[in-house]
């Protein structure tokens, strides 16, 4: 019997993208079945029932769910997080999870980028702003988006630092960048520090008040990370008493509202997240989590499984 294939995404894939994953599917005799923009939770319960594999973008992949698809093998999260999925219930079903780390990692790092012309420029509110070039950029967490920022932030001529204690300094160095013992010297020295960190135990609100305190003068933080990974009572209280910051995040605060009220033009979010919203991120992250199924049936190949 052939393999089933779920891609369920309520936010949808490029086109592209799902004629590439169709393709895919036919070519390797499997059973293509699409689930977009479905309304309710419900409706991927329902679908999970008797399908091999699922693909999912930023959809929520719950013990519910998981429970209720007794012939799944395999959830790939097409990006690279993947705290929308209930690893545990996945592990106790014997369900394989797997991301597709760098796809697309290229859509965030130009996106921070725009964030930070965006507020260096007051929003293009028609005022005198500021120039990236010469200002020091500050990379928290240097993986494959990090990497992406420091090529794109050396075009842009700045000086560009990162700190991440899970990244050997040989490895950071070799992209042109200057590694830092201390995420303190970070802050205390950066005109810009770009966010991306994974959502993590360890990284809950780990952007604190005492970080932000130490901000330098005139610094901007940019989060296209997570939403957890900063502390937003912490944002509101240091920005508040220190008009010389600002905020821009491709995750929208919960208080957001307030925040505009009382920081103004100093605080930003996109209404959706944008990240990966790219037609190119869409097809790559797309194609790379077919792939991986595939060779996952194929060959038992589990190169990026998460939930080990």
């Amino acid at each position: 019997m052939a393999k089933k294939i779920l891609v369920a995404t309520e936010k949808p894939f490029a086109g592209e993208a799902v004629e590439k994953i169709r393709t895919i599917c036919s070519e390797a005799g499997y059973e293509f079945i699409l689930l977009e923009k479905y309304p309710d939770h419900s409706d991927l319960v329902n679908a999970v029932k008797d399908v091999n594999a699922l693909i999912i973008r930023s959809d929520k992949v719950t013990r519910e769910v998981l429970d209720n698809a007794a012939a799944l093998e395999i959830v790939v999260r097409a990006g690279a997080g993947y705290d929308n999925v209930d690893c545990a219930a996945a592990t106790s079903n014997n369900i394989v999870v797997m991301n597709t780390p760098g796809q697309n990692s290229n859509a965030v790092a130009e996106l921070a980028f725009g964030m930070m012309v965006y507020m260096a420029r007051g929003q293009f509110n028609g005022k005198p702003g500021t120039e990236l070039k010469g200002k020091k950029l500050g990379i928290h967490a240097f993986g494959n988006v990090g990497v992406n920022v420091a090529r794109i932030a050396q075009g842009f001529g700045m000086e560009v630092v990162a700190y991440d204690p899970y990244v050997p300094e040989d490895a950071i160095k070799e992209h042109g960048v200057t590694p830092l013992d201390s995420v303190e010297e970070m802050y205390k020295t950066c005109d810009y520090i770009s966010l991306h960190l994974p959502s993590i135990p360890e990284t809950q609100r780990f952007v604190n008040r005492k970080l932000l305190s130490i901000m330098k003068k005139g610094a901007t933080l940019i989060n296209t990370a997570r939403k957890e990974v900063v502390c937003e009572d912490g944002i509101l209280e240091v920005l508040a008493a220190r008009e010389d910051l600002k905020y821009a995040s491709d995750i929208m605060p919960v208080k957001y509202e307030e925040m505009q009220e009382k920081l103004g033009n100093r605080v930003y979010s996109t209404p959706k997240k944008m990240g990966a919203q790219t037609k190119e991120a869409n097809v790559n992250a797309g194609v790379a989590a077919i792939i991986q199924i595939k060779d996952f049936f194929e060959k038992g190949d589990t190169t990026f499984q998460v939930n080990k």
